[in-house]
């Protein structure tokens, strides 16, 4: 039976042509580099090899069936794109207006069409500008440094001073975007991997361009290398990007970007002074032009202000000190100055006063009213805390932190009990901090704390108020839960007021994670946070504009590999953030409460493919995951059976999927709509299944049909023990449960969910999420299918 790509397991045969083809280019370069073939041979061959190869898998791309064009009008493009760069390399060379002119001219188209052909591929995303101008200015010191790589490395002999220069800028330039798009924030992205296939393979036509070719010209040898693996990157990032296959991005490690360029110019400069030849004054201008960019690389870092705004924040009374502002006990800051007595007082030592004259909240405005921001636009709190802030900076070497402490669940209570609750954590708060920690009150409901220890010890100062600002506050006959976010920014120099930005940034993102925990700033986090403002403008609106998609992942049975069903997946394509995937689109469309609006949609497009494919004999099963905020609406079932009965689709045909970590939460609703939907003849999974105590008790009063495992249970445990899935067949077999193992990405995991009684599977390594018309495909290649 054909095995229909992308779908199949056999990663070994999807790649088979691609490994084949660089098996053969690292034996031409061997040949040509011991003379035994000719340069131009090795080029043309390696280059057309490359060129075939990535035109017929962008051919498959620019001739999909499917309704939206853009894709294919990609493929064609970039398609375009890798038979020029074949051609440029092969057959221009051969005309008559010259070797490196001919190159260039190729080149040139080469970029033109990519960038076309980028500028429609699916996933891309337009960073923010502060963004964009930041990595731009990070990376121009690393370009300038391969710039002078590439000077002293390309052969003096044959080129001009100038054109020498021209070529290195060009090299280094293309370098080091190259090395942002394979080692930067969303590098495993489809779109980034054909973005960074295009600069390989422009920037080895340059180099084929830069060295001679003539006898015995082995140099130009170094420019098949980039060029092949670019052209073939770039037809393996398309399909990618087409297929939607987007994995979850870690944060982006800066090191490769700022090593790698190093290394390549200390190994540059090596062959160079080994060479016997002396630095000229072009190299030594290009090491001089490498610093300017690191010191605005250093002077605009996020955060740091510029001196001149600085100075203006640091300014106060003269005489005024930190450690005068610490000697007294902190309090609210806009309260009068406690009375001056004695000599203590004349000696910068406070007065030893009560906690109530000097922490009730009844002494400040500050806790009147709800303002959600941290600080107030304007007075006392704000002014105190900058020129604490202020303080800190003007001594030599700056050092402490600023942790914004943010309650959650005090303004629901009434204004005696807010008040009361407030002076309670004020009291846990100096119990912990050390007697020098400043803490200041905020509008609202939180307070700030600001501490001379460094960002560790302060990042365990900020664990320790968690613990003692979680326990329950005793009311008049209540007991008050409260939730506690904290955000942490380090003093180093900046200015007070890009602290105090910097610690609510930090805090917010501690809102948005859960609560109950400390968020350290940091660069990645200002970026994640600005990702999160574009999320929340664009999405109200995607369902009316049309920007939402669905793609379907088929599940197999494990026993005979046949389909039996599809899952659909959720996808939103906004033409200004990209494709957005579930995992990054649920949380904001919960906090915007769009959840129903957007489930809704999707199980109407679903009920409508699943009708589509209804047609014949085929009997396939469509999943499609709920909230349980959705399922236990009061008329969640009846809904859904007017969706069934206006497409005609027989309700055995749909599942409906809930998370289990989820449904404890209203357990006995859950369990009533489940029953709900069994009646009218649906099937109902268990989603992210965990094999704990717990969830195993409930498991017994769930009405389901299908429970859904990740490969973690499939797989053995670190302990020895036999693998969990074990313990969930034989629970599934007593409840009368079908086990379905979910995300695996491996013939080992697929081998092992079967063995262990998994009747049915889903995930990469046996079919990969596709258009509904790619999915149709792969069915008919089964036409027995029928479940």
């Amino acid at each position: 039976m054909l095995l229909a790509y992308p779908f199949r397991v056999l990663v070994p045969r999807r790649a088979a042509p691609e490994a084949a083809t660089c098996a053969a280019v690292a034996l031409l370069l061997l040949a040509g580099a011991a003379d035994l073939v000719p340069t131009s041979v090795v080029i043309a061959l390696a280059a057309g090899a490359g060129a075939t190869l990535a035109g017929l898998r962008l051919s498959r791309l620019a001739t999909r069936r499917g309704t939206d064009p853009t894709p294919r009008a990609a493929g064609v493009l970039l398609d375009a794109a890798v038979v020029a760069a074949g051609l440029t390399a092969v057959v221009l060379p051969l005309a008559d207006i010259g070797h490196s002119r001919a190159v260039l001219i190729g080149s040139l188209v080469v970029a033109a069409l990519s960038t076309s052909g980028l500028y429609l591929l699916p996933g891309r995303s337009r960073p923010a500008t502060s963004v964009w101008l930041r990595g731009l200015v990070e990376s121009t010191g690393p370009a300038v440094g391969l710039a002078l790589a590439g000077w002293l490395l390309l052969p003096p002999d044959g080129l001009l001073a100038p054109v020498r220069l021209a070529y290195a800028l060009t090299l280094g330039g293309l370098g080091m975007a190259a090395l942002n798009a394979f080692a930067g924030p969303r590098r495993r992205s489809g779109a980034a991997v054909c973005r960074g296939g295009v600069l390989l393979t422009v920037g080895g036509l340059v180099l084929l361009a830069a060295l001679p070719s003539a006898p015995p010209g082995r140099a130009a040898l170094l420019a098949v290398p980039p060029l092949v693996f670019g052209m073939l990157l770039v037809a393996v990032g398309a399909a990618a990007a087409a297929d939607d296959v987007e994995p979850a991005e870690p944060v982006a490690a800066a090191w490769p970007r700022a090593v790698l360029p190093a290394v390549v110019l200390l190994l540059a400069s090596g062959l160079h002074l080994g060479g016997g030849r002396a630095p000229d004054r072009t190299s030594v201008l290009l090491a001089l032009a490498a610093v300017p960019p690191l010191v605005l690389r250093e002077l605009l870092r996020p955060g740091d202000a510029p001196t001149s705004v600085r100075r203006a924040a640091h300014r106060r009374p003269a005489g005024r000190s930190l450690r005068h502002r610490r000697a007294g006990p902190a309090r609210w800051p806009g309260t009068p100055e406690p009375p001056e007595r004695g000599p203590a007082a004349a000696e910068g030592a406070a007065p030893a006063t009560g906690a109530d004259s000097t922490w009730s909240p009844e002494h400040s405005p500050a806790w009147s009213g709800l303002d959600r921001r941290p600080v107030p636009a304007a007075g006392g709190d704000r002014a105190a805390l900058l020129d604490a802030l202020a303080a800190i900076g003007d001594v030599p070497v700056p050092a402490g932190a600023l942790l914004l402490v943010d309650l959650h669940g005090v303004d629901a209570a009434s204004p005696t009990a807010r008040e009361d609750v407030l002076a309670e954590a004020v009291h846990r708060v100096r119990a912990v901090i050390a007697p020098d920690d400043l803490v200041t009150g905020c509008v609202g409901t939180g307070f700030a704390v600001i501490t001379a220890a460094g960002p560790v010890l302060a990042y365990a100062l900020g664990t320790r108020l968690l613990s003692a600002l979680s326990p329950p506050y005793r009311l008049a006959g209540a007991m008050l839960r409260v939730q506690t976010s904290i955000g942490l920014a380090e003093v180093s120099g900046a200015g007070p007021a890009d602290v105090l930005r910097q610690a609510e940034l930090a805090r917010r993102r501690a809102v948005q994670l859960g609560r109950d925990r400390v968020e350290w700033y940091d660069a990645f986090l200002e970026e994640q946070l600005v990702r999160r403002l574009d999320l929340e403008r664009e999405l109200p609106g995607a369902v009316a504009r049309g920007e939402l998609d669905l793609v379907y992942q088929p599940v197999v049975d494990l026993a005979d590999g046949q389909p039996v069903g599809a899952e659909a997946l959720l996808r939103w394509r906004s033409p200004v953030l990209g494709t957005v995937l579930p995992a990054e689109l649920l949380p904001v469309a919960e906090d915007l409460d769009l959840v129903g609006e957007l489930e809704w949609w999707v199980l109407d497009r679903a009920c409508r493919q699943l009708a589509d494919w209804s047609v014949g004999a085929r009997e396939l099963w469509m999943a499609v995951n709920v909230t349980t905020r959705e399922l236990t609406t009061p008329d969640f079932v009846q809904r859904l059976a007017a969706v069934l009965a206006a497409y005609g689709v027989p309700p055995e045909r749909l599942v409906v999927e809930v998370s289990e970590p989820r449904v404890a939460g209203d357990l006995p609703t859950v369990v009533a709509r489940l029953a709900g939907l069994r009646s009218l003849g649906l099937r109902t999974a268990l989603d992210d299944f965990r094999a704990e105590h717990a969830s195993l008790a409930q498991l017994r009063r769930l009405p389901i049909d299908l429970l859904k495992v990740g490969p973690e249970l499939v797989g053995a445990r670190p302990d020895g023990q036999p693998p969990l899935i074990d313990v969930v067949v034989n629970v599934g077999e007593r409840l009368g449960v079908e086990i379905v193992a979910e995300e695996l990405e491996s013939s080992t995991q697929v081998e092992g969910a079967r063995r262990g009684g998994c009747r049915y599977g889903q995930g990469f390594a046996l079919a990969r999420p596709a258009t509904a018309e790619r999915v149709e495909a792969y069915f008919e290649e089964f036409p027995s299918a029928s479940r």
